[in-house]
């Protein structure tokens, strides 16, 4: 915020006539979401005046989004600010809260500007809706001004909007999937939620298969290929968009996979820091990533689990399923406070012969609504996986079909226009009958 970067400011609101506060524009919780994406490696301090914008930004701090910044908070406002970096150097972005007159607060910026590297962006939080003072801060240099109060959400978001370009494209998202209990298929689900996905939507999918020794991802889309994810994950330092391509095997038009290697004269000990390196420059790629998670629990599977943009949770409906998946569902609670709950699928329910927890019952002691029940259908399944398709290739009036749709289309947050028969009295096919026997009367 250097005099020399005033040209440089990012108008991100509206001043024709009055200034509309932030949090009476604020959008719904999955909207916010949707817009505060992961933020990159950067130092963030905050020179707060009041508990409740300090809690809001530490709140932000802990949350997944920021997890590779660094942030500081600080109290004492814009004269604390510029007292420190009379001696200290900027960080990336300063953030400040003042509710200072208008004059007293331009002129503690212009005695901060003197000391700020050109690079450093600020975040002024203000006490005022006055757009003649945001006029006067956008050409300071100022890169944003919310209205306190101001929520966590909210500042993730108009960080996140400060470092992802609004014009280029938006940054995938990754989706994690996991099975409450081994065996339950939650491979299979992955990859027909992630093909649905590409197909209904013509988006550019990519299944990363972290099941290294024993992923099924190459035989359910009948595949073979040489290379794929354990290249990557070996050197995650030299992987850019030239090398992943390379690694990719191609399915359809939008549907690539990252195949595991499946061989076990390795030992696959995974580091959390690779997977992260390696899922962040595939989301930079393509705008969804399916990650099919294995049933083990390591700190890679943990970190990749807490922060996925989506999570999925497939179980069948007896206890020990029960059991682990209300301990995924509370450490995701208890992690993940700002995002909203996991999606829930029951797989293989309404098996004959067997006990098991009716929908209604595990529902409730999850207190979680399945996105999607997919009920027992062995032969379609199986067959499906010994010919390398998915369930939709196979059969498209399969019951899963429809389960599947709803769980891709609530994992893109979009909703699909289904068409209803007419429930007309007749079929048309008789009108012509029906108008000849009227015109005889």
């Amino acid at each position: 915020m250097t005099r020399q970067a005033h040209a440089h400011a990012v108008p991100s609101m509206e001043d024709a006539g009055q200034l509309m506060p932030y949090s009476e524009g604020a959008e719904t919780v999955n909207e916010s979401l949707i817009k505060a994406r992961p933020i990159p490696r950067i130092s963030i301090q905050a020179f707060c005046e009041g508990n409740t914008t300090a809690e809001a930004l530490q709140v932000a701090a802990e949350d997944r989004r920021l997890a590779k910044t660094h942030v500081s908070l600080h109290m004492g406002g814009a004269p604390a600010a510029v007292a420190h970096y009379q001696e200290s150097p900027t960080p990336n972005l300063i953030v400040i809260e003042s509710s200072l007159p208008r004059a007293q607060m331009l002129g503690e910026l212009d005695k901060l500007a003197e000391s700020c590297d050109s690079g450093t962006k600020v975040v002024i939080v203000g006490h005022v809706n006055d757009v003649i003072l945001y006029r006067e801060l956008l050409k300071r240099g100022v890169s944003e001004y919310l209205v306190a109060p101001v929520t966590p959400l909210q500042l993730m978001e108009s960080i996140s909007n400060l470092y992802n370009n609004p014009d280029s494209d938006p940054v995938g998202n990754v989706m994690a999937f996991v099975g409450a209990k081994g065996g339950v298929g939650s491979s299979t689900v992955c990859h027909n939620a992630a093909w649905t996905l590409s197909e209904v939507l013509k988006s550019n999918v990519v299944i990363a298969d972290l099941d290294m020794a024993f992923g099924t991802t190459g035989l359910d889309f009948n595949q073979d290929p040489v290379q794929g994810i354990a290249e990557a994950l070996g050197s995650p330092e030299r992987l850019d968009e030239v090398l992943l391509d390379r690694l990719l095997t191609k399915c359809s038009n939008h549907l690539s996979i990252f195949a595991a290697p499946v061989v076990l004269d390795r030992d696959y000990d995974l580091s959390a820091e690779a997977c992260t390196t390696v899922l962040d420059v595939v989301r930079q790629n393509v705008p969804f990533v399916a990650v099919d998670l294995p049933h083990t629990w390591t700190s890679w599977t943990k970190r990749i689990l807490l922060s996925a943009d989506e999570v999925v949770i497939t179980a069948v409906p007896d206890l020990a399923n029960l059991r682990n998946a209300k301990n995924i569902i509370d450490l995701l609670k208890q992690s993940r406070s700002n995002d909203g709950p996991p999606h829930l699928v029951l797989n293989m329910a309404n098996m004959p012969k067997r006990p098991e927890i009716s929908v209604k019952e595990f529902s409730q002691s999850l207190d979680l609504k399945p996105t999607a029940i997919i009920e027992f259908d062995v032969e379609t399944f199986g067959q499906a996986a010994n010919n390398g398709q998915m369930i939709e290739e196979l059969n498209k009036k399969a019951k899963a079909v429809a389960a599947i749709h709803d769980l891709a289309m609530a994992l893109a947050h979009r909703k699909e226009v289904r068409v209803e028969p007419k429930k007309s009295g007749m079929p048309n096919a008789f009108a012509p009958l029906l108008e000849k026997l009227k015109f005889k009367r």
